[in-house]
């Protein structure tokens, strides 16, 4: 038997927990209500669509549609517009290019209501940084996507899209259409992991490599599952579910693979032998440039830091590469006689040689309208957000408090219908250099804009190019009309079922 003095002691120490989770939660709940009251008064002086007491817009958000909703939002609430995720997270949802300019011109950090969520996984690298650390690591990482360093990936991409397309040859035997998403997906992730870690030609030969890209699959698809599940958005809640413990378990398989990928290479640096290899090879892969980055003050990544930036290069670089050819090529299969015009520039590029070279990249003068104009309709990032350091008086004399949080809708902004006339209709001409040199600087925001840019803009461009032009070599691409893809803005912008096209290999002589 417990003693009657042990059993008022657990009741004593009982009650007094139970009162100090009741006082914890209505301090929280205190914050949350003073914060709400800081939003909403931020944006007083902007009207919007009716919210729902308890959900906000968030339910209205999760439907099918929604992006054109908010497309309807933006003819109805010119400039700008309140979007509540929820009653407590409040943004100010804009889309013309002055509004975005007043904001993304600055370098104002990410909203910490979305980016906290990805710090589990991918740490404090270049995405979620601010201040110093972020302008350090930006400097640190900037030498690593100079196009000297890019050019020898023409070959990389080039290996892992062969493959792909070799792949898909025996599909299109059996004459019906297929889902290309999960094998485009498929080619991204190898690519990136030969572009990261120097696999060479072992891609996801090795069982570590395959279980670290199934928990990158997994991760991803998990983040974009919490954003969307209120019930998750709450730390200590999401990790006692199976979804936040699955998350965990694949983030410890993503955490001790580049952990270890970064212990063996800094040890194989000290071999003076290896690191004349290394230095020799026809291409350095993202991690021997960071880890041979220093600063003017010879300060370099720490294993952390280290950690986090690869973390982030993996994360930002194949979901988005991945939605950015699956929606090109479903353009291309829907516009026929732009298909055909890229493939015909393509064959004129390529003439008599085997494969792309650098050099051929710069060629691709409609083609590359083409990924523009395809970006511009189906931005694989629909939506960004920041917080304010400092207030913005916007151009028509409306202003935010520091502390505001802006949702910066490209989806919404690349087909405002007073910058992009006729927004609807796939025009690759507004890319000429004589249309876009007209065009607002903020109105075409495929990989945001301002000093808080996507780094990786370049590599993701030519990858794009090779990948998409070695496909229009390989195939004639047709749509399957009773499987049209369905628009699902998560982390990327991704189709709900799928990206089922029919391919018509097109024979020798067609660049294989």
């Amino acid at each position: 038997m417990v003693p009657s003095f042990l059993s008022l002691s657990f009741s004593s120490l009982g009650l007094r927990a139970s009162g100090l989770i009741l006082v914890l939660g209505f301090l929280k709940l205190i914050r949350l209500l003073l914060r709400r009251q800081m939003l909403a008064k931020a944006m007083d002086n902007f009207p919007g669509p009716p919210t729902h007491w308890l959900f906000g817009h968030a339910l209205e958000i999760q439907e099918t549609g929604s992006l054109d909703k908010v497309v309807s939002w933006a003819h109805q609430f010119p400039y700008a517009h309140p979007l509540w995720f929820g009653q407590f997270i409040g943004f100010l949802n804009i889309y013309e290019p002055d509004y975005a300019q007043a904001v993304y011109s600055r370098g104002d950090p990410k909203a910490p209501d979305v980016y906290d969520f990805f710090l589990q996984w991918i740490g404090r690298g270049l995405l979620v940084l601010e201040g110093p650390k972020w302008l350090q690591h930006r400097k640190l990482l900037t030498p690593g996507f100079h196009y000297d360093v890019l050019k020898p990936y023409v070959a990389v991409f080039t290996e892992s899209t062969r493959i792909m397309l070799d792949k898909w040859e025996e599909k299109a035997r059996e004459g019906k259409s297929f889902d290309i998403f999960c094998d485009v997906g498929h080619m991204a992730l190898n690519t990136l992991m030969k572009c990261t870690f120097g696999r060479g030609d072992t891609g996801l030969g090795h069982s570590r490599d395959s279980s670290y890209y199934l928990a990158v699959s997994d991760l991803t698809l998990l983040m974009q599952q919490r954003l969307v599940s209120f019930q998750y958005h709450n730390d200590f809640i999401y990790w006692l579910t199976p979804h936040g413990r699955r998350f965990l378990r694949a983030c410890q398989v993503a955490h001790d693979h580049t952990d270890q990928v970064i212990r063996e290479r800094k040890a194989a640096l000290q071999d003076e032998k290896v690191q004349k290899k290394i230095q020799n090879r026809r291409h350095l892969d993202f991690l021997d440039i960071l880890l041979g980055a220093w600063d003017e003050d010879d300060i370099k990544l720490s294993d952390a830091d280290l950690r986090a930036e690869v973390d982030t290069f993996m994360f930002e670089g194949h979901d988005t590469t991945t939605s950015g050819i699956s929606w090109f090529l479903y353009c291309m299969a829907l516009y026929p006689e732009h298909q055909h015009r890229c493939r015909e520039e393509v064959r004129e590029i390529l003439g008599d040689q085997d494969s792309f070279q650098w050099d051929d990249l710069g060629k691709m003068t409609y083609l590359t309208m083409c990924i523009k104009e395809s970006f511009r309709l189906y931005p694989p990032v629909p939506q960004v957000y920041r917080q304010l350091s400092k207030p913005v008086t916007f151009v028509d004399g409306r202003s935010l408090p520091a502390g505001s949080l802006i949702s910066m809708h490209i989806y919404a902004l690349h087909r405002n219908s007073a910058v992009w006339p006729d927004p609807e209709v796939f025009d690759p001409l507004r890319f000429s250099t004589e249309n876009a040199s007209k065009r607002h600087p903020f109105a075409f925001m495929p990989f945001s804009a301002g000093p808080r840019n996507c780094i990786g803009q370049q590599f993701a461009m030519s990858e794009m190019k090779v990948v998409t032009a070695m496909c229009l070599l390989r195939f004639e691409f047709s749509l399957d009309p009773s499987r049209l893809p369905i628009k699902m803005p998560q982390l990327v912008l991704c189709s709900k079922n799928g990206f089922h096209l029919h391919l018509k290999p097109l024979g020798p002589g067609s660049g294989k």
